[in-house]
This record gives structure tokens, C-alpha cells and sequence, in this order.
């Protein structure tokens, strides 16, 4: 849309031009240097930030800027013609160049409303001189300042392509440092150091990794943009956040996580930034698989047991098989029953009426399944080692047939 309304005002302003007669170039001509001079004085004088000398880099963007928006006029007073790319492209240029020194466009749109003012003055008292008709003075005018826009917008696309190329440029690199910070092989202090300064990330002590679900979501504006100091990677493998306080930072990530379910890691130093990567990933798979329960926001803080309990699958399977062997023999009914008994004694160590009641049994059927439990694992319930193996055994086999119940509902 800014490319077309560009292109309507470079066609206006060369209308305007054209209409008039092609012999008052070669009169105007002589005035050509007097006029880019004060145009320059005047705009050096409004504009602070041009208040320089005339020399080097500056004066030469500065100087032949002032001449190529001079000659263009004359180019196509009486003739019109085409917009001239390289013409354009030393405009589109100057937008680069503003945006490259950390100014906004006020500088530069204030110089060419101001060039655009001495041009007219120059052009007035001129024609005076030669007393042209009334309608040249009124046409003159209108072209004056629809080429004054016509600049200005060539100006504004350059300087918003070198912001979105900069946002890209910026956005690769916190994705790169993202990375850096997750990788196997931890990177030098120096290098996250070095890459964080480029791009505004103040390197904390201690980070946590967010690890958000996966969603195919369309491209478009992401709402409120993410605080710099959060990294960010929604488009990885493994879409994650880091940051140094989630709970600060979560909030503030709404709109652009978009209702994703996030699994917050454990705060850990920064040179572990994959431990807690690792383990937010975890949860996100306990709670897929129904382990975990499914909320918006799953912190590890408030699961650590169930990850440590869970943290190796294989492991707790040979414990599981190898402590509650003596069970084997039972039906499955008589297993489950067991071993929700045995698990309420290890916990509480209780009376039977203690037990019953967490249970929600009669105490006598406490009795008689503590009765048929002894009488299984004998001396591994006296031996302080045997009912810490247990009882890891029967809290992991809780966890995962609750997991087992989710399935069996939702397959009904």
C-alpha cells in the first residue's frame, strides 16, 4: 500500500512539472546554486541534528542529496518522464541512513518540508522577476510540495526496509543465542556475553526454560512485543522461552503464546540453561500422557517428586518388577488392593482404623490384606532400605495407573 501511494504521488508531482513550458529551465538554471545553498543553511539551521559541517560521509549524503532533488525538478519540468531507480534509490537511501544513525524520520521529513519552503521562495521571487502568469505560480506551487511528499515517501520505505531488515537481523540472533544457551556442549561466558551485547539481552546469573506447545498458528501481528530480556524461539524443534523470572515475564508473553500450554523448568544457573530444558520437556510429556494434570501453565517447582520419581522409566520398571515380585502370583484385583494397603502403611504407618479410613475400607479388611502382605514380603518390611524401595515402587506404579485411568476414560 505505501509502494502504491508512492507511486500516485510521484505521478502527480511529475504531472505538475510537465505542464509547464520546458523554456524556463535554461532561465532558471543560474539559480540552481544559490538555491541548494540556502536550501542547506535553512535545513542545518531547523534541524539540529544536520547542524554539522559539510565534510566527509555527512556532507556528501547531505550535499548531494539537496543538488539530486534540484536537478530531478529540472529533468522533467515540460517533459515529465518516469521515475529514475537510481534517483529513487538515493532517497530510499537517505531513509537507510537515518535509520542507521538512530534518528527517526523527523529529521529528515522536517528538511524536506523546509527545502521544500526555500525552493518555493527562490522559485517565487524568480518568477516575479520574469513575470509569469498567475496559473505557473499556482501550478509551481502544488508541484513544489507533491514532490516534497514524493521524496518523503520514497525516504519513509527506505528507512522502514533497514528497520524490518534490523528487527530480522536482531530476532536471528536471539534465536542464535537461544541455541548457544541450549547446546550439548555449553558455550564460553565470552561468546553468550559477547552476542547478548548485540542484541540488548543483559546476561542474568540464573535462567528457567519454558518449553511451549507445539501449534501451527497464522503468521500475522503478535500482539504485545516480548520484553528483551525474555529469549524466545517459537519456531525451533522445541519451541521455548528463557527467562530470568518467569513469573514476571509469563504474563507479559500472553498474546504471544496465545493460549499454548507452557511447561516452566526449574531456575538453574545459566550454564545449565539444557538442565532445565531437559526437565520441562518432561513434564510437557507427563502431561500428554496424562501423568500431569493439563493446565495452561505447568511449573516443574510443583512436580519435583513426580519428575524424580519418573525421571527414568526404565529404572523404575526393573525396581518396580524386582520389589513387588512377591506379588506376583496374585490376580490383578488382589495386586491393586495389596498394593494400595502396603502403600498406606509405608505413608503413614497407621492404625488399621487410620488406614481404613484413608482407604475408605472397614479397619478388619485392612487387617487381613496387612495380614496377607506380611505374610509376602516377611522380613523386607522391617529392613529400612526394602521399604524405601518399596515405597519408591508403589508411588511410581500410583502415578502411572492413574495415567492408565485417563486413557481407559477417554477410550470409552
Amino acid at each position: 500500500m505505501a509502494a502504491d501511494r508512492v507511486t500516485r504521488t510521484q505521478e502527480r508531482a511529475t504531472a505538475l512539472w510537465a505542464s509547464l513550458p520546458r523554456e524556463l529551465v535554461v532561465k532558471f538554471h543560474p539559480m540552481v546554486g544559490r538555491l541548494t545553498q540556502d536550501m542547506i543553511r535553512e535545513i542545518q539551521h531547523a534541524v539540529p541534528e544536520y547542524a554539522r559541517p559539510l565534510k566527509g560521509h555527512f556532507g556528501a549524503i547531505m550535499t548531494a542529496g539537496v543538488e539530486q532533488a534540484v536537478l530531478r525538478i529540472l529533468d522533467t519540468v515540460g517533459v515529465g518522464g518516469s521515475q529514475n531507480e537510481k534517483w529513487a534509490a538515493m532517497f530510499r537511501q537517505l531513509g537507510r541512513v537515518e535509520f542507521a544513525e538512530g534518528r527517526s524520520l523527523d529529521c529528515l521529513q522536517t528538511a524536506y518540508r523546509v527545502g521544500g519552503r526555500v525552493a518555493w521562495r527562490h522559485v517565487a521571487a524568480w518568477g516575479q522577476q520574469q513575470r509569469l502568469p498567475t496559473a505557473m505560480f499556482t501550478v509551481a506551487a502544488e508541484a513544489i510540495f507533491a514532490y516534497v511528499d514524493e521524496i518523503s515517501g520514497l525516504s519513509i520505505e527506505g528507512y522502514t526496509a533497514a528497520q524490518a531488515e534490523s528487527a530480522g537481523v536482531v530476532e536471528r540472533r536471539r534465536q542464535r543465542l537461544v541455541d548457544l544457551l541450549l547446546a550439548d556442549e555449553p558455550a564460553s561466558p565470552k561468546a553468550v556475553a559477547a552476542l547478548g551485547s548485540q542484541v540488548g539481552w543483559q546476561v542474568p546469573e540464573e535462567v528457567s526454560v519454558i518449553v511451549v506447545e507445539h501449534a501451527d498458528l497464522p503468521d500475522g501481528d503478535w500482539g504485545a512485543p516480548t520484553p528483551p530480556e525474555v529469549l524466545m524461539d517459537l519456531d525451533g524443534d522445541v519451541p521455548c522461552v528463557i527467562s530470568a523470572d518467569p513469573d514476571a515475564h509469563l504474563p507479559l508473553l500472553t498474546e504471544r503464546l496465545r493460549g499454548r500450554r507452557v511447561c516452566v523448568g526449574p531456575v538453574v544457573p545459566l550454564a545449565t540453561a539444557p538442565s532445565s530444558l531437559r526437565w520441562a520437556r518432561r513434564a510437557m510429556d507427563l502431561v500428554d500422557r496424562g501423568v500431569l494434570p493439563d493446565r495452561e501453565v505447568i511449573w516443574c517447582r510443583d512436580h519435583l517428586s513426580t519428575l524424580w520419581l519418573l525421571g527414568d522409566e526404565f529404572l523404575i520398571e526393573q525396581l518396580y518388577e524386582r520389589a513387588l515380585a512377591p506379588l506376583t502370583g496374585l490376580t490383578d484385583k488382589q495386586r491393586t488392593r495389596a498394593s494400595e494397603t502396603m502403600l498406606a502403611w509405608l505413608e503413614t504407618r497407621g492404625s488399621a482404623p487410620e488406614m481404613a479410613d484413608r482407604l475408605n475400607i472397614h479397619p478388619q479388611t485392612v487387617r487381613y490384606r496387612m495380614k496377607l502382605v506380611e505374610k509376602l514380603f516377611g522380613d523386607q518390611l522391617d529392613d529400612s532400605t526394602s521399604r524405601l524401595d518399596l515405597e519408591i515402587a508403589l508411588r511410581a506404579g500410583r502415578l502411572l495407573r492413574a495415567k492408565q485411568d485417563k486413557q481407559l476414560k477417554v477410550l470409552r
